[in-house]
């Protein structure tokens, strides 16, 4: 077991990124687009930049994402009516019944992989991860 804290973090993040690429594969997604699903379910009609930049990723690799969501038929694209350079991504009724499984197998995963901890327990890594997040 590693001994500093930023070894532990990493071990649980490649844990918890493994754990989310089983769940999300029956769907057809990878982490990657699963993460875009939820950005663009959440802001109907974000621009690919705001997507990139909550995903902290560039507008290339945002594009291939969006990409492959749109092939899923999981979203649309449209010209941004106050900027025809933009596109406005947004979810598809398809799209939606997908996040709600999503969503659902993600609670089911994060309540097992963290119902080791007891509440007080989880509450204070949310206080602590939270200090720690920018």
């Amino acid at each position: 077991m590693p001994d500093n804290e930023s070894d532990l973090l990493m071990q649980v993040a490649r844990t918890l990124r493994r754990r989310w690429s089983a769940a999300y594969a029956p769907m057809g997604l990878t982490p990657h687009q699963a993460r875009a699903l939820r950005v663009a379910g959440e802001h109907e009609g974000l621009r690919l930049s705001a997507i990139a930049d909550a995903l902290r990723i560039s507008p290339r690799s945002a594009t291939e994402v969006v990409d492959a969501l749109e092939k899923g038929e999981l979203v649309n694209r449209e010209p941004d009516p106050t900027d025809r350079r933009a596109t406005l991504v947004s979810v598809t009724a398809r799209g939606r019944r997908t996040l709600d499984t999503l969503t659902e197998a993600r609670t089911k995963d994060a309540d097992e992989f963290f119902g080791r901890l007891t509440d007080q327990e989880r509450a204070a890594l949310r206080d602590i991860l939270g200090k720690l997040t920018p």
